[in-house]
């Protein structure tokens, strides 16, 4: 019983989430949703705002890369058709500011440390192969996805950590309950370590599965390793672990479908600090199998405009 109360809060919050978006841009009288990159594209450049089909998926990633992701990943993380009628939207709204549209973009995404990013990045948008599917990525989904000998007791144990956040803390401090990392060095940029807090069992977690794919390693060798040769106890520290250095789950993942981040809202007029939990969740997330850009049915590029490191005010203060 404790568990399906569990469950219904997690839905709650995605059906909230849902409703919102579902309703944020309907297809104007005679005008059909986008279907196609090239007529998102062709939207984007016109500043217009479009609903968009669900058969269309997005994904941010570096300049000059040939992958949705990182090559030694398993899985891509993709932004869905609600993401892409966000991403119009701060299009049409911040075009003169191109640099908040790409920062809101990464925001909306789910990346930390936005005060700094000087990377270049692009905005993938795509559809899929006939035959490959996009799951969403709950802790059971990437459980079922990904064998690692972990007792069920453990996804339990850690689904309840998440459904159990109280009404003004956030998954970074569901994070630092199942993990023990500390919430605010966290956000300031520290890497996991017993210096922050970090529980042992994660940290032993994590050096057994090794270098992550952004280290160069792939993700099916990190879950190997962790499998074979992590000693601890299977618990939901290690599995939080393990879907953190694999996969790229990192501590603003919600386990639950849907994304979030600490910064403000960029479709919101109100700071970060004024913004409940609630408004920061953002749209619809899943994971599909890492490809090329060249082995998708179609795809374009659009470049990302996120101005110069360390002048992004707008990320606490607010965007409007």
């Amino acid at each position: 019983m404790r568990h399906s109360r569990m469950l219904a809060s997690l839905c709650a919050i995605v059906l909230a989430v849902a409703g919102g978006l579902a309703a944020s841009a309907p297809a104007a009288a005679g005008q059909r949703c986008i279907s196609t990159p090239s007529e998102y594209r062709a939207a984007w450049q016109a500043k217009q705002v479009r609903c968009v089909a669900p058969t269309l998926f997005a994904t941010v990633h570096s300049r000059g890369d040939s992958f949705l992701y990182p090559a030694g990943f398993a899985y891509a993380w993709a932004g869905s058709s609600d993401n892409l009628e966000a991403y119009l939207k701060l299009r049409h709204r911040y075009g003169d500011e191109p640099a908040k549209v790409g920062v809101g973009i990464l925001s909306y995404v789910g990346f930390p440390g936005l005060e700094s990013w000087p990377y270049p990045m692009d905005l993938a948008v795509y559809t899929l192969p006939r035959g490959v599917h996009a799951k969403v990525p709950t802790f059971a989904a990437w459980y079922r996805l990904v064998d690692l000998g972990i007792p069920r007791a453990a996804l339990r144990e850690l689904e309840r950590s998440y459904a159990r956040i109280g009404r003004d803390q956030d998954v970074v401090d569901a994070f630092e309950h199942v993990t023990g990392c500390r919430r605010d060095d966290l956000l300031a940029g520290a890497f996991p370590s017993a210096d922050i807090g970090c529980d042992a069992d994660f940290l032993d977690a994590l050096t057994a599965a090794g270098p992550s794919p952004y280290e160069g390693a792939e993700s099916t060798q990190c879950f190997a390793n962790f499998d074979e040769q992590y000693a601890g106890r299977r618990n939901a520290a290690a599995l939080r672990a393990v879907l953190y250095q694999c996969q790229d789950a990192g501590f603003l993942n919600t386990g639950a479908g849907i994304g979030y981040n600490t910064y403000a809202d960029p479709l919101i007029c109100a700071p970060a600090a004024a913004q409940s939990v609630r408004q920061r969740y953002t749209g619809h997330e899943f994971v599909l199998p890492n490809a090329s850009l060249d082995q998708l049915p179609a795809a374009v590029d659009i470049p990302l405009d996120i101005g110069e490191p360390g002048q992004r005010p707008y990320l606490h203060e607010g965007y409007c």
